[in-house]
């Protein structure tokens, strides 16, 4: 008996379906490149009355914030989705969101974030929110785009994690990607889903009895809220992966949990990606192994809370490390996951790490450019003297900058 339907679709079609699949109450979102195709998916599904639920057009992102906030603190099942700028527009609500520990799901397509203004590829919005107390979790391809949002919901609305979710891919590569997709029927999905109908009901608006959110004055109370909140994130790493072992037992596909290892069991050198990278990553990785090159990557798809155990689990031993970052962190030589990465070099045994930064504002990682990252790695492993810091589609750059 067939249990899904292969579809060329968008990575944007992707999230659009699997959001309908989940069968949110209420989807208020606001147009962006590259996001907008989610909406209008949605919006045809809504019209044509494939989807049940109040579809909210908003004035502007941070209305579509406080509505689907306000929706699931009244105890519905919200989507909505954005990137870039509206990320940043809808800020403070995305503050208040995670503060009140309503269980949002929302996809961002990333994109370069104000600054310069550039309308190109790149993590930077992901990253200028990393410490808003939502989980991030990043997807490679359309498949697991549609995959991964619907993992979020399980792990957003569980009783014991309660926290809001985003789904992060990249915008230009994967948004307008077309591939093919193997998508759930219906049925599955609700079985998939069902489990979060046994468990406590979650604290939720109810007229006539009385709920405080964003209450100010707490003081010692702010602490408990906080701690807990933390505490939820941790359990979500556990959690997480045994929502990948339950979705692979109804669906037949698994994606390693908080990360997946490629060709790393015997590898002297280790290349960290996330995103639409790994897929380039592993192809030459391929190549070079046909060549005799020990390599492997570790791509990370949980990314707040940070996979730190595995991670280190993963990588102890290894003779060297390149970890390649779509995005910049400002104040740091490093990109932003090495710089995290670089914080528990201690426990990696001895592992050398390097930082390559690559595919920000309209620059492609191809796979000369991977492969000029692997022969560096292997010269670090080998005791040669290289760069820390290297921008693979810059090589004007120098370490100590300049204007």
């Amino acid at each position: 008996m067939e249990k899904s339907q292969i579809k060329v679709i968008t990575g944007n079609a992707a999230a659009a379906i699997a959001a309908k699949l989940a069968r949110p109450d209420v989807v208020a979102a606001y147009p962006i490149t590259p996001q907008t195709e989610i909406i209008e998916q949605i919006s045809k599904f809504h019209a044509n009355e494939e989807m049940d639920c109040e579809l909210i057009t908003v004035e502007g992102e941070n209305s579509a914030m406080n509505a689907v906030m306000a929706a699931s603190l009244a105890g519905g099942r919200v989507f909505t989705a954005t990137s870039s700028w509206g990320l940043a527009f809808m800020y403070d609500a995305v503050l208040a969101t995670a503060g009140a520990r309503a269980p949002v799901v929302m996809v961002n397509v990333n994109r370069e974030t104000p600054g310069i203004i550039a309308v190109s590829s790149g993590q930077q919005d992901m990253i200028s929110t990393r410490d808003c107390g939502w989980i991030f979790l990043i997807a490679e391809d359309c498949q697991e785009v549609l995959d991964m949002v619907l993992q979020a919901y399980r792990l957003a609305e569980d009783y014991d994690i309660q926290v809001p979710v985003m789904v992060h891919y990249d915008g230009f590569y994967l948004s307008y990607l077309s591939e093919g997709v193997d998508v759930p029927f219906q049925e599955d999905v609700d079985k998939f889903l069902a489990v979060l109908k046994d468990q406590p009901e979650r604290t939720k608006l109810t007229p006539g009895e009385k709920l405080g959110c964003g209450s100010h004055g707490i003081l010692g109370g702010y602490l408990e809220l906080r701690h807990k909140h933390v505490s939820a994130m941790e359990r979500s790493k556990e959690k997480f992966k045994q929502i990948d072992k339950e979705f692979e037992d109804i669906f037949g596909r698994s994606y390693g949990g908080l990360i997946e290892e490629y060709r790393m069991d015997d590898a002297d050198v280790v290349l960290v990606g996330s995103g639409s990278m790994c897929g380039t990553i592993k192809t030459v990785i391929d190549t070079k192994r046909d060549a005799g090159v020990k390599v492997g990557l570790l791509k990370m798809r949980m990314y707040r809370p940070f996979p730190s155990e595995a991670m280190v689990k993963a990588l102890k031993g290894k003779k060297a490390i390149g970890v390649v970052d779509r995005s910049l962190c400002f104040g740091f030589k490093g990109g932003p996951i090495y710089t995290e990465l670089k914080a528990f070099e201690t426990k990696l045994n001895g592992s050398k790490m390097i930082s390559f930064i690559d595919g920000i504002a309209n620059t492609d990682i191809t796979t000369a450019n991977v492969g000029q990252m692997i022969d560096t790695t292997c010269d670090l492993a080998a005791g040669k003297d290289v760069r820390e810091v290297t921008w693979v589609s810059y090589p004007e750059a120098q370490e100590d900058g300049g204007l």
